[in-house]
């Protein structure tokens, strides 16, 4: 199979002709439809996982067609379209009987803790557990944007802030994390701030259901701004980047009982941010974290995609080759482009 490899971390990953895959007892092989390309992918070839073995295959946002099972799949089928949550559980262990698989303690990763989908296959283990049958009205590309950013933002704000309708909740960064929470807090009737320093992106947050954005770059105090606009703070914030700044403005912008949620990965030298302690005491305030979601949500997400309450395909901003993909992935931390890039040619 034709599929890119690094063989050390920030290196220039190659593209080469790799062996096919095979499937496990448990699991399957999935020929790639679509991969999406996401921050990260970047912090995994930047050596910020300490998950990853060399040489490594990233690609975690995938959809595609089963083409291998193992004996002990029950569930799939060769020729079912399927997709898969990034973080997929065991099926076995107490985080998985409980239903939170996105904790497991044994998880696996495709891109991460095994070889992903930045290939024309990928084999996917634990599949009865992990993988999600695909209707025919999504396609492949659209799919895969929903394996890591949108639906960690969708249980990021409909299950883990417990959004409402009429509530105000602030999305800090508006790439592909944001612009999703977006979307989905908007089909959930609540009210969006989009804050980013691209008045491009901000433009298309809007497009996506914002009621107002905030340019951080223009304004003396991105908090203050939210503050200003939702009379006394928001009831929900998120932070969707994953930087120090962004983490502690996220916080500092919540009203009084306020909920924040950290989707943006803090990896490296921002995995210890800052954060305003006295305020989450003083104020009691809940943060949470949010880290993919489980295959037996993908129903609720899939089920207002289908009725028209959300559309992530309008998030696919660029549809690239697999060549491509290498200087794109290297250059992710200076992306300034918006919306979602998409794998589709191999």
């Amino acid at each position: 199979m034709k599929a890119m490899l690094y063989d050390a971390f920030e290196k220039a990953p190659e593209i080469l002709n790799l062996p096919d895959p095979t499937p496990t007892d448990d699991g399957v092989v999935i020929k790639v439809g679509a991969t999406g390309l996401c921050r990260s992918d970047w912090h995994g070839w930047m050596g910020h996982d300490p998950d990853i073995r060399l040489p490594h295959v990233p690609g975690h946002e995938l959809a595609g067609e089963v083409v291998a099972t193992g004996r002990g799949v029950m569930r799939f089928k060769v020729g079912d379209r399927v997709t898969v949550p990034f973080v997929s559980g065991c099926g076995h262990c107490s985080e998985c009987h409980s239903g939170n698989q996105q904790v497991c303690s044994n998880q696996f990763q495709p891109g991460f803790t095994h070889w992903g989908s930045f290939a024309e296959y990928v084999a996917i283990g634990y599949a009865d557990t992990n993988l999600v049958h695909l209707p025919e009205t999504i396609d492949d590309a659209t799919a895969a944007s929903l394996g890591c950013r949108f639906a960690t933002s969708f249980r990021a704000v409909a299950d883990q802030a417990r959004t409402a309708p009429g509530e105000w909740i602030a999305v800090h960064g508006c790439g592909g994390v944001g612009l999703s929470a977006i979307m989905i807090a908007t089909a959930l009737g609540a009210n969006a701030i989009g804050i980013d320093l691209s008045d491009e992106k901000l433009n298309l947050a809007r497009a996506c259901g914002a009621v107002a954005t905030i340019n951080a770059s223009s304004v003396a105090d991105p908090v203050e701004a939210v503050r200003e606009i939702t009379g006394g703070g928001a009831h929900v914030s998120i932070d969707a980047l994953g930087h120090p700044v962004t983490c502690f403005n996220s916080i500092k912008n919540l009203r009084r009982r306020g909920r924040h949620v950290q989707v943006g990965l803090m990896l490296g030298q921002h995995s210890t941010p800052q954060i305003p302690m006295a305020q989450v005491i003083g104020h009691e305030l809940e943060i949470y974290g949010s880290h993919g979601m489980q295959a037996w949500r993908y129903d609720a997400m899939m089920s207002m995609i289908a009725v028209g309450r959300m559309a992530p395909s309008k998030l696919i901003s660029s549809r690239i080759s697999l060549e491509e993909a290498v200087p794109a992935l290297m250059a992710m931390d200076r992306a300034t482009a918006p919306g979602i890039s998409v794998i589709t040619g191999f």
